[in-house]
């Protein structure tokens, strides 16, 4: 399955806001640099708790204000709301390839906003310095996606790649200590 093909797919932007939702993400755009927009997305998240849309809002303010537990909080709901849509299990770690060909049958978008926030969990699990649980969520999605269409791998590596730093920073911090 290639995890790019989800032409004549509708997509999460697609679908339709309620009026008020729309109006709420948009005034929350509008008073961004003036540090209120958490209120009208937090509104919008009620109203429409499982919009899509509102999700990506909400995952981008709190992103881009390093709010990263934040971030990965709003990440995993998108999960559950789109895990549930599309039947897939409830625990990520229990995901193999036979669900995501059943859940592409379904709707390949939704699919792949689903992949993409575990592809963001993974990250925000580096950004907050959780080095076991990124490597877990980022081998999970590298054994699921082979093509790495979604670029997990690349986030692995360098996963990885900061468990070897700290390994060689202990080892080095030990030989010091042993010299005294």
């Amino acid at each position: 399955m290639d995890l790019q093909d989800f032409e004549g797919q509708d997509m999460y932007f697609n679908a339709e806001l309620p009026p008020k939702v729309a109006a709420l993400i948009e005034q929350a755009a509008e008073c961004y640099g003036e540090g209120e927009a958490e209120k009208p997305l937090l509104r919008a998240f009620f109203l429409a708790p499982e919009n899509l849309m509102v999700y990506v809002a909400l995952y981008r303010f709190y992103y881009y204000q390093h709010r990263y537990s934040d971030a990965l909080f709003i990440a995993d709901k998108a999960m559950q709301v789109t895990g549930k849509a599309l039947n897939l299990p409830e625990d990520w770690r229990e995901l193999e390839k036979g669900h995501l060909g059943v859940a592409a049958i379904q709707s390949m978008g939704m699919l792949r906003f689903y992949l993409l926030a575990l592809k963001g969990a993974g990250y925000l699990n580096l950004r907050l310095n959780r080095i076991n649980e990124a490597i877990e969520i980022l081998s999970k999605l590298v054994e699921l996606d082979e093509r790495n269409r979604l670029g997990a791998g690349m986030l692995l590596d360098i996963a990885k790649e900061r468990v070897i730093d700290d390994i060689a920073e202990q080892s080095e911090n030990v030989v010091r200590l042993s010299r005294f």
